[in-house]
C-alpha cells in the first residue's frame, strides 16, 4: 500500500507508516499533478497547505484512493460531501494540536495584556517607554470560551488552574464536567473579560452583533479559522473604539509561501497583535499529530477501523438503527462466512458488521451485527452447517 503526504508530516508518523510496511511519498504535487497522480495512492495525508477538490477525489476514486487524512483538527480544506459520495473516507487528528493551540490562546491573551509585543517593538526600535506599556493582569478575570471541544476544555483549564480565572463558555453541545460554566452565547459576549474561539468550521462566530455586545475593555482572541471572525466588523469595532483589543493567529486569507508579504487591514491598530497561524507549531504537536493520522490512516488501510472519521457514525450504534448482534462459534475455515451470509441473505437479514477473532487453535468467534431479529428457524439453518458449533442470540 503507499500514502501520499503532500503536505509532509514529522519524520515519527513517517516511521509508523514503515513499521505497518506502508510506502510512503512525500513528494509535494500541486493541483494540476495531485488529479494526474492521486489514483495511484491508497490514502492521502494533508495539513493547510493542500485543498482536497471534488476533482482530486474524483481522480482518486477512479484510482485505488480510500482514505484522506488531515494531520490536524480541522477539515475545512477537504471536500467531505464529494469523499462520501466516492466512498471515500475522511479522518483528522483530533487530539495532537488540543494542548498547543490553547497554550497559544493563553499566550496571546497575556501579550495582550501586558503588551508585549508592543514593548519588545519599542526596545527593538532604540525607545524605552514603561508608562506607555502599562497592562493589566489574567488573575481573577472572566474567560469567555466560544467553542468548548478539546482545546476550548484545556484552555479553560489552563487559566482556571493558572490564572484563577472564572470560566464561562458557549458551546452547541455543553459538557457539564469541564469545569466551565455554560451559558447563552450573548452572555458570555457580556461578562468576559476574555473572549476566545474555538468553534472551527466556516461559520462567522463573532461579528457586528457579538462585537456590539462585548465590553469596551474585552479582548478578543481567535486561534481557531479566519473564517469564524467578520474581519470587517472587526476592524470597525477596533476603529470604534468598541473592544480594547484583540489577537489573530488566522485569516480568511492567508500567504501560500514562507516569506510571502502579509497583506491585513487590521495592522493599522497597535492593540492588535498577530502570529501566522501558528497554532499546531510546536515540536510536541508536530509529533503528536503525526503519529495520530498516521495511526489511524493505517488503522483503516489494515484493519478496516473508521475511529475518528468525519463522514461516517463515529460508531454503529450511534447511526439510529435498531442493531441485534448474534454470536457464532465456528470453525477458522474457508467458506463460513459466505455460508452465514447465505443463510442471512435468503431470509432478509441485513448484515450491517462483522467482527471475527480467533478462539482457540482452529476455531474462531463471528459477532454478527444485524437489522433484523434472527429467529429459531434461521439458528437452525445455520447450525446445520458442520463448520459452525454453536449460534447464540
Amino acid at each position: 500500500m503507499k500514502v501520499l503526504l503532500n503536505d509532509n508530516i514529522e519524520s515519527h508518523g513517517i516511521r509508523v507508516f514503515e513499521t505497518a510496511n506502508i510506502e510512503t511519498d512525500t513528494r509535494r504535487r500541486d493541483l494540476k499533478s495531485l488529479i494526474a497522480d492521486i489514483g495511484q495512492f491508497d490514502a492521502l495525508i494533508v495539513r493547510s497547505a493542500t485543498k482536497v477538490t471534488r476533482e482530486v477525489l474524483e481522480a482518486g476514486a477512479e484510482g485505488k484512493l480510500k482514505i484522506v487524512g488531515r494531520a490536524g483538527v480541522g477539515y475545512d480544506n477537504i471536500d467531505v460531501a464529494a469523499a462520501s459520495e466516492k466512498g471515500i473516507i475522511v479522518k483528522c487528528a483530533q487530539h495532537g494540536n488540543t494542548n498547543a493551540v490553547a497554550e497559544l490562546a493563553l499566550s496571546l491573551m497575556l501579550s495582550l495584556s501586558r503588551k508585549v509585543p508592543q514593548a519588545h517593538l519599542s526596545l527593538k526600535q532604540g525607545v524605552w517607554n514603561r508608562e506607555e506599556f502599562k497592562g493589566t493582569e489574567l488573575s481573577y478575570k472572566t474567560l469567555g470560551i466560544l467553542g468548548c471541544g478539546k482545546i476550548g476544555k484545556r484552555l479553560g483549564e489552563l487559566a482556571r488552574r493558572g490564572f484563577d480565572m472564572n470560566v464561562i463558555g458557549y458551546d452547541i453541545c455543553p459538557c457539564f464536567d469541564s469545569g466551565i460554566k455554560f451559558m447563552s452565547k450573548d452572555k458570555v459576549l457580556a461578562k468576559a473579560d476574555y473572549v476566545s474561539i474555538h468553534t472551527g468550521g466556516k461559520e462567522v462566530v463573532v461579528g457586528d452583533k457579538e462585537l456590539s455586545l462585548m465590553k469596551p475593555t474585552a479582548y478578543l482572541i481567535n486561534t481557531s479559522r479566519g473564517y469564524n471572525v467578520d474581519e470587517e466588523a472587526l476592524y470597525k469595532a477596533l476603529k470604534e473604539g468598541k473592544i480594547a483589543g484583540a489577537a489573530v493567529d488566522v485569516y480568511n486569507e492567508e500567504p501560500k509561501r514562507e516569506g510571502t508579504k502579509f497583506e491585513n487591514k487590521l495592522r493599522k491598530f497597535d492593540n492588535v497583535i498577530f502570529s501566522s497561524h501558528l497554532g499546531a507549531s510546536t515540536v510536541e504537536a508536530q509529533k503528536a499529530t503525526s503519529i495520530e493520522i498516521a495511526r489511524s490512516v493505517s488503522n483503516y488501510l489494515l484493519g478496516g477501523d473508521f475511529t475518528g472519521a468525519v463522514n461516517v457514525g463515529e460508531s454503529i450504534e450511534l447511526e439510529e438503527r435498531p442493531l441485534h448482534t448474534v454470536f457464532i462459534h465456528h470453525r477458522d475455515t474457508p467458506g463460513v462466512f459466505a455460508s452465514i451470509d447465505k443463510v442471512l441473505t435468503d431470509n432478509n437479514v441485513n448484515i450491517r458488521t462483522i467482527y471475527s477473532r480467533q478462539i482457540g487453535t482452529g476455531f474462531a468467534i463471528a459477532v454478527y451485527l444485524i437489522h433484523q431479529k434472527v429467529t429459531p428457524e434461521i439458528i437452525k439453518k445455520l447450525e446445520k452447517n458442520e463448520n459452525i458449533c454453536s449460534v447464540k442470540v
